[in-house]
């Protein structure tokens, strides 16, 4: 496969083109941000795990009936996958109270939350990605009603999913960010990346923090977090 020119430049990644006009290649990036680009910085290796931790989430998902744009790994920051339209929404899944619904509920951070919350944000970086809830995806045509369905679905089932493959592993999964694009011919697919830079990863016995949290509140040993969370899941 051919990389040619250079598609798109993101917080965490690039996309290039490649000779297969379905196909593309994400190259992730070890730069890090956080409050909406306020806050930046280096995360040295993360690229590299971002990039490994995520495929290797998403063959398992696959597997288990979530689709997703996943094509093969290319090298440790490279990856194909299938080119989509993403739909124009961050989908978070909450387990337990922590980060902005923390504040925004007054509710005390590790507090576990009675039933699994989805939430949705518009992606857009000038409006700081507000929340939004079905009645103003519908008003503004970001997505019908059946691929609001699927969404909800396919993040319920991933929830699912991920909590039980990290629980043998001592990882409590705090909540998560899901982005969806549809491929050419209008398939919904699980996009972007299952990371700890999109994940809150919390220690089940200590409940340290495991994730992108370390930098936001310079909390100290961002690398190895990262590197715990990537040595648990891939056991290098």
């Amino acid at each position: 496969m051919k990389k040619l020119e250079q598609l798109y430049e993101g917080k965490a990644k690039k996309v290039f083109a490649t000779d297969d006009p379905g196909l593309v290649i994400v190259d992730y990036k070890d730069d890090a941000t956080a409050f909406n680009g306020l806050k930046k910085g280096t995360i040295e290796g993360k690229g590299v795990i971002n990039n490994r931790m995520t495929n290797f989430l998403m063959k398992m998902l696959e597997k288990n009936g979530v689709p997703t744009h996943f094509v093969e790994e290319i090298s440790d920051r490279e990856t194909l996958v299938k080119k989509v339209e993403i739909v124009p929404l961050e989908v978070i899944v909450r387990n337990v109270a922590a980060g902005s619904l923390s504040k925004r509920l007054g509710l005390e951070e590790g507090t576990p939350l009675r039933r699994t919350v989805l939430e949705y944000c518009y992606k857009n970086d000038d409006l700081g990605d507000p929340m939004v809830n079905e009645y103003h995806i519908a008003a503004m045509g970001w997505a019908d009603d059946q691929t609001m369905k699927n969404i909800a679905a396919y993040a319920l089932k991933v929830n699912e999913l991920l909590l039980r493959y990290f629980k043998p592993l001592h990882v409590d999964l705090i909540d998560f960010k899901l982005e969806f694009g549809k491929t050419a011919d209008g398939t919904l697919v699980l996009a972007d990346e299952i990371s700890p830079d999109t994940c809150r990863f919390w220690d089940s016995d200590t409940h340290e923090k495991l994730d992108k949290d370390r930098f936001r509140r310079d909390l100290g040993g961002v690398e190895e977090a990262y590197a715990e969370i990537s040595h648990r899941l891939l056991g290098e």
